[in-house]
């Protein structure tokens, strides 16, 4: 199982092995558990994904000399993604330490719609950033009205780091809500559902780390704040309605 101290290397293609399989866990946990000789803590991975993505965003602010706001922007940026790395691999191994039945576990990791609602935000957010007239609301942040490429690239990097986690969320809250009003369950699994639907509460609500960025741009702070609202009600009902055998 992949907890605080796990290994989220511990999987293969083929399902051998004493972790989660691909098709078990997040498409997170199967790319950093798909390196071929490398075995991971959750707190290494975690600390490699903040190292990595730090030093780029320090060194494009440096290089191309990005006013601090952009810089403090994307460090922000960088706590979000890696904060949302952690809960995502505590919801992971939480679903799989339930007793729950096997769609349950394909409808959440195997489907891989988080995937899906990712690059839907994704690409909605690149449109509003990057789109539209002059200066686009990514020039105004980097004090330039023609970014250089590496800056784009960063910036879009994280991103979709943020968004892909945003859709985790949403489709984890989603899935909650499917089980609490398919299945009855026993007392100790109910337990063990209300963790995941607060930990899923929890990892909507780290977003709002992300206002303070954004403050300023109506537009931004209303679609994160309306997004951690409907994550925060979906897990609520999807807590109410959890049923117990009798």
């Amino acid at each position: 199982m992949t907890g605080s101290d796990g290994d989220v290397n511990r999987r293969t293609a083929t399902g051998n092995g004493d972790g989660p399989t691909f098709g078990d866990a997040w498409v997170y946990e199967s790319l950093v558990g798909g390196i071929p000789g490398l075995r991971l803590t959750t707190r290494q991975a975690v600390s490699v994904q903040v190292v990595l993505f730090e030093t780029l965003v320090l060194g494009v602010g440096a290089g191309y000399g990005l006013p601090a706001r952009a810089v403090g922007a994307g460090t922000v940026a960088v706590g979000v993604a890696a904060a949302g790395s952690v809960a995502m691999l505590r919801i992971g191994a939480a679903a799989r330490g339930a007793t729950l039945s096997a769609a349950h576990r394909r409808l959440l990791f195997g489907s891989s719609v988080e995937v899906l609602f990712g690059v839907l935000s994704f690409t909605a957010l690149t449109a509003y950033l990057v789109g539209g007239g002059a200066p686009t609301p990514l020039a105004t942040l980097v004090g330039t009205e023609a970014p250089p490429v590496p800056v784009v690239f960063v910036a879009l990097l994280l991103l979709w780091d943020l968004c892909y986690r945003s859709g985790t969320a949403w489709w984890a809250a989603l899935v909650s809500l499917w089980r609490s009003g398919r299945y009855r369950v026993d007392a100790e699994t109910a337990r063990r559902c209300r963790r995941i639907d607060a930990a899923t509460a929890g990892f909507a609500l780290l977003e709002l780390a992300l206002v303070p960025v954004v403050w300023g741009d109506t537009l931004l702070v209303g679609a994160l704040v309306s997004h951690v609202g409907a994550v925060a009600v979906v897990v609520t009902a999807a807590t109410i309605r959890l049923r117990t055998a009798e």
